[in-house]
Order: C-alpha cells, then sequence, then structure tokens
C-alpha cells in the first residue's frame, strides 16, 4: 500500500464544507480517512496524483450499492490540483475483525450467504476488473520496484527475496488463468474481516467497505483473503479448517488449498 503520511488535507479543505471531522487511525489505506463527529459518514482524502485511483473507488462504490449488494453510498465527491476527497455513508455495524469468535461463528453462514450474493451478480454486468493477469502484472511492478512490504508477507516467507516468491507464482499463472476462465465472479477484492461490517446484535451482514479493488476476478481471490483473516479469530489450526469447511459447504464449494494458496501469495506482492 502506499504511503500518504505527509497529507494534510481535510474534508473540509478540499470539499469546502463545515462540520467536525475526525481522523481514523485504524485500517492499512495511505489516504487521510476522516470519520464525521455523529458517525453517519466518512470521508477519504487524497493528494492530486492518487485522484484517478480514489474516482475508481468511488465509481465502484455507485455501481455496487446499485446491484443489491449492503454497502455505503457515495454521497459528495470532489477534486482539483490540491487532491481529490470521497465522501460516502457509513455503514451501521462492527466490523468483523472486532467481534469474539463465538460471534463471529454465529455470523459465518450469514458471511457466506452475503459474499456468495456478491459473486452472483452478473459478470457482464460489471464495468471493472481484477482479474489474474491484471494482478500479475501490479506484482511484478511492485517488487520491480522493491515495494513489498514485509509485514504484509506470510510469516514463512518474510526472509525470501520477493522476486522468488513471483518466480514461484508466474510458473502456476498458466494453470490459475484456465481456472479463473470458467469461474469468473464479481470479487470485493480485499475481502478480509475488517471490510465486513457486522449488525451486533443480529450478526447479520450489514455491508462491504473499502471497494477499491472490486471486479471480476476468479472467486478464489476473495475466499484466500477471507479465510487467512479469519484464522486471527479461531483458536486454531483445527477450529480453522472446521470453519473453513463450513463456510464452503454453505457457499457451495468443494474447497481447493493450492489455490487458496496461490491467491493469499499473490495479493501481499500486489500492494505498494
Amino acid at each position: 500500500m502506499s504511503d500518504h503520511s505527509g497529507l494534510q488535507a481535510s474534508p473540509s479543505a478540499l470539499l469546502g464544507t463545515g462540520g467536525d471531522w475526525l481522523p481514523v487511525t485504524a485500517g492499512e489505506s495511505g489516504a487521510s480517512v476522516f470519520r464525521s463527529a455523529d458517525a453517519t459518514r466518512y470521508a477519504k482524502c487524497v493528494p492530486a496524483a492518487d485522484a484517478a485511483d480514489l474516482a475508481g473507488e468511488r465509481d465502484r462504490i455507485t455501481w455496487l450499492s446499485g446491484q443489491g449488494v449492503p454497502g455505503p453510498h457515495v454521497l459528495d465527491w470532489h477534486s482539483d490540483d490540491a487532491g481529490a476527497c470521497l465522501v460516502t455513508s457509513a455503514v451501521s455495524g462492527t466490523p468483523a475483525d472486532q467481534v469474539a469468535a463465538e460471534d463471529l461463528r454465529g455470523a459465518w453462514e450469514r458471511i457466506a450467504d452475503a459474499v456468495r450474493r456478491m459473486h452472483e451478480v452478473p459478470v457482464p454486468e460489471c464495468p471493472f476488473g481484477r482479474g489474474l493477469d491484471t494482478m500479475v502484472a501490479v506484482a511484478h511492478d511492485v517488487v520491480a520496484r522493491n515495494a513489498v512490504n514485509p509485514a504484509f508477507l506470510p510469516v514463512a516467507q518474510q526472509h525470501t527475496p520477493p522476486p522468488d516468491l513471483l518466480t514461484r507464482l508466474t510458473r502456476q499463472v498458466p494453470r490459475r488463468r484456465d481456472q479463473e476462465a470458467v469461474d469468473t465472479v464479481v470479487c470485493h477484492g480485499d475481502l478480509c474481516l475488517p471490510n465486513i461490517i457486522l449488525d451486533p446484535e443480529t450478526l447479520d451482514v450489514s455491508g462491504f467497505i473499502d471497494l477499491g479493488r472490486l471486479g471480476t476476478a476468479d472467486r478464489y481471490a476473495d475466499l484466500a483473503l477471507l479465510f487467512a483473516s479469519a484464522r486471527e479469530t479461531w483458536a486454531d489450526e483445527e477450529q480453522a479448517r472446521a470453519a473453513d469447511g463450513a463456510f464452503a459447504e454453505r457457499y457451495g464449494i468443494s474447497p481447493d488449498r493450492d489455490r487458496l494458496r496461490f491467491y493469499l501469495h499473490l495479493d501481499p506482492l500486489t500492494w505498494g
């Protein structure tokens, strides 16, 4: 992920509007993120160099909100030479990584249902692509710039040179491309627990957030990140495998572990 820690722009400065905005420090985005004092809106602000990427996120939010998939709505947008700012509605609830394991287990089938509904949005209607070839090209660029963040890598890979990691994955690309060709869906693109909001009382999925990577891709690109993210909540590997199996049964697939591993190892090479 890019680092814009020096960005000082605020929603009030870019949008010319008043109101109290509180900085949000959680998360790994390089953008400056703010929450309105009444917690009903979020604003994401970036320098002008990143305005096109933020505009892409705006367009993805707008599109997905018209597909019956719960999530934020675009409320305001501004872009000029000083930067860009996107204001969206807040999705009410609690991020799924902030609930106890018992509650996550209670929500797990509901999460499977919500992910399946997103993946069932007709692919021809989605104007955004995030397929394997695109992601591999991004990985080549990130690795070439020596911009891989080791903290994003699995622990066992953190001392392996990223070019070596990418070479291993590249050998699998022809096979994964064939799989993607018959199993492309509309993917969230960063489907980890913090981006799934739960109703704390009913444990239903209130919505998906952080949609900047949404696009058509192999469904395993989403499932790999979701399962890995949930492992941080489950007590041990046995519980994690049981949860993966329960999700897969509800979702309607038989998990392909090699395919999950491929996408889990590709993703960290695409942030930088």
